[in-house]
């Protein structure tokens, strides 16, 4: 089994956090990154072509404030939404998932292809996530490659921003995205697996992934520990 590893990150975000990420990297994964101030938009450019539409929109929240702009705004998560759906999209036939990963994201335990297929992949499954109440936890997915519809849903993904479909819903974050789309294909019969028990908070911590890794999400990738984390406390 062939895994890869995407994530995204700026200038400002690796010195106030990521570069924990890269520290801390120990999946026995190809890692891809892309920096958003740097070869991105280079790379990807309708992502660029994205931001520059619509950088006059509301949300404009930080990752240091407790608040709920993030909802609006679209552009502050674009860029994983690209990323991701560009990996999908041009991957060979040799890889058989991709996971997605934030870059605030802390490593602990190292894991290999064998750990994803065992407690992660499903043969019958075109996504792996965690799902909540009001929308999923996006900070980890797993794209399952082999799935016949995954080059579909990156696509039909992608076209939500391209043509700027997003600001159609009521909520324009991509977590509400990455959903609205996951179950646009469920409609039709695709199965997908939910690793998440469904409440809300720290979804993350409390899953499977809890005791691998820490996703220091919110104020906490400040002080690079989450408290409701179990990784660090092995």
């Amino acid at each position: 089994m062939s895994v890869k590893l995407v994530t995204t990150y700026n200038d400002t975000l690796y010195k106030d956090y990521a570069f924990r990420f890269f520290q801390t990297y120990n999946w026995k994964f190809e890692l891809k990154h892309y920096n958003e101030d740097r070869n991105m938009y280079n790379i990807i450019p309708d992502c660029k072509k994205f931001v520059e539409r619509n950088k006059h929109r509301n949300g404009q929240s930080s990752y240091k404030e407790k608040n709920t702009t993030f909802i609006k705004d679209g552009v502050r998560f674009c860029y994983k939404v690209y990323a991701y759906t560009h990996e999908i999209l041009q991957a060979s036939n040799g890889v058989d998932g991709i996971i997605g990963i934030d870059v605030d994201s802390v490593f602990y335990k190292s894991i290999d292809e064998d750990w994803i297929y065992e407690n992660i992949h499903r043969d019958d499954c075109m996504i792996t996530y965690l799902g909540r109440p009001n929308y999923s936890e996006t900070g980890f997915l797993y794209f399952n490659m082999k799935h016949p519809e995954i080059k579909n849903y990156a696509r039909e993904m992608k076209r939500m921003y391209d043509e700027d479909l997003i600001y159609n819903l009521p909520e324009y974050h991509d977590s509400y995205i990455w959903d609205h789309v996951r179950k646009q294909f469920e409609s039709k019969g695709v199965k997908n697996y939910n690793i998440g028990d469904g409440k809300g908070g720290h979804i993350q911590a409390r899953s499977i992934l809890g005791s691998i890794y820490d996703h220091t999400k919110g104020p906490r990738k400040l002080k690079g520990r989450s408290p409701e984390a179990r990784a660090w406390k092995y």
